[in-house]
């Protein structure tokens, strides 16, 4: 199983320019390479293979006006167009956008395969640069002296902050007991969750204590000049809220997330449209900052790691209008309205609480069919719902007097 532990780096002043200077060689490299993809395709309709993005790098090696790249390790240039060359893949598959530009304001990373980095004792070592690179271990249950990593990445963000990502392979660890207990989970911004079982999990509000220092940071950036040295102090600044924002709300996720899958041997999840709820400009900073994305991604791998389900109930199931007593389903329900009475059996419902009863009862169906589970190195599979008509039976919404 491959793993990756991501540990914070603390290079010097030496290796920092080192370090720099990869990354500028790596982005150069990276757009030279693209423009270079994106002529040969327009001259002759044809991709690039990597064959040939390989002897234009070596044609650039020798260009004197790049004769930079010469002074910097080649492992992390030829990663770059491996990276680049699977980049494409995905694009011509559809998994994935067109690959963009780089530019030197964003993430710069380097990745190093295991020819051009060594560790011994813990040390890390890399390829042209003075010294053993600093980093902090965050994991006392694994000895770091054990570790055989195929590669690393290292990467600063936005916020100055340096990161060494250490790749490996390793067994899978052993499938968590089970404990015969399932859940459905209603995802909202009041409560980011919403547990069939009754319990309610508010959302942290971590961006709320930083708003106020974020607005004054931001405003004096908005003041600076353009190209000075103070705007980039600002700049600098600015990230570094947005990034301690970021580190506390993915912190609280792996927390939830954890807990969830030790907790329970399935979990029902609803399949929300994301990038289509974020156009709606009322909702989409509140959209954006609970991580609902993030935290089903979460649930998933750590599902296939421990041996868990975890299922995903179409997106059109109106798990809200529905009644979990009887499967009456109302005609409209409008958002406002956060509690009703089923007029089919007279049961008062908890709109978030009733949908996550409904996703739960839907789950163990769609897992039975084989739709939206995650399959491990397996094609996606489609929707329950699209593969075949479902009978009207007992829990199944109805519509009834709202024709």
């Amino acid at each position: 199983m491959r793993t990756a532990y991501r540990c914070r780096a603390y290079p010097d002043e030496t290796q920092q320019q080192v370090l720099a200077r990869t990354f500028g060689c790596v982005r150069v490299v990276w757009n030279q390479t693209l423009a270079a993809r994106q002529t040969h395709w327009h001259a002759e309709r044809k991709a690039m293979s990597y064959a040939e993005a390989d002897r234009a790098l070596t044609a650039m090696k020798r260009d004197p006006r790049l004769a930079f790249l010469n002074e910097v390790s080649s492992v992390p240039l030829q990663q770059a167009l491996r990276n680049q060359h699977r980049a494409f893949q995905a694009f011509f598959a559809r998994r994935a956008g067109y690959p963009r530009f780089k530019s030197r304001r964003g993430r710069q990373c380097a990745r190093y395969t295991r020819s051009a980095f060594s560790m011994r004792c813990g040390m890390l070592h890399l390829a042209k640069m003075p010294g053993p690179l600093r980093y902090v271990w965050s994991w006392p249950d694994v000895d770091v002296t054990d570790l055989h990593p195929t590669s690393l990445t290292v990467t600063r963000d936005a916020a100055d902050r340096w990161f060494v990502t250490f790749h490996m392979n390793e067994p899978a660890p052993a499938p968590l007991p089970a404990v015969g207990r399932s859940v459905g989970v209603d995802l909202g911004l009041t409560d980011i969750a919403v547990l069939s079982t009754g319990e309610r999990i508010p959302h942290p509000r971590d961006w709320e204590r930083h708003e106020r220092r974020l607005r004054r940071y931001q405003r004096r950036l908005s003041r600076c000049q353009t190209g000075s040295k103070n705007r980039a102090k600002a700049r600098v600044k600015v990230a570094r809220v947005h990034a301690r924002v970021g580190d506390a709300r993915r912190d609280f996720l792996h927390k939830l997330s954890t807990r969830l899958i030790r907790s329970n041997d399935l979990i029902a999840i609803e399949d929300l449209p994301v990038r289509n709820m974020v156009r709606n400009r009322h909702l989409a900073r509140a959209i954006s900052c609970t991580g609902w994305a993030e935290f089903r991604c979460m649930l998933e791998y750590k599902a296939e790691r421990y041996g868990c389900t975890v299922v995903t109930v179409d997106r059109w199931y109106p798990s809200s209008k529905t009644c979990c007593a009887c499967g009456h389903l109302l005609a409209e329900l409008s958002l406002g309205t956060r509690y009703w009475t089923c007029p089919g059996c007279g049961a008062r419902h908890d709109r978030d609480l009733n949908a996550a009863k409904n996703i739960l009862a839907a789950g163990p169906a769609v897992a039975a069919c084989g739709a939206d589970v995650r399959h491990p190195k397996t094609p996606s599979v489609q929707l329950a719902v699209n593969q075949e008509t479902q009978p009207v039976t007992a829990r199944i919404p109805v519509l009834q007097g709202g024709e």
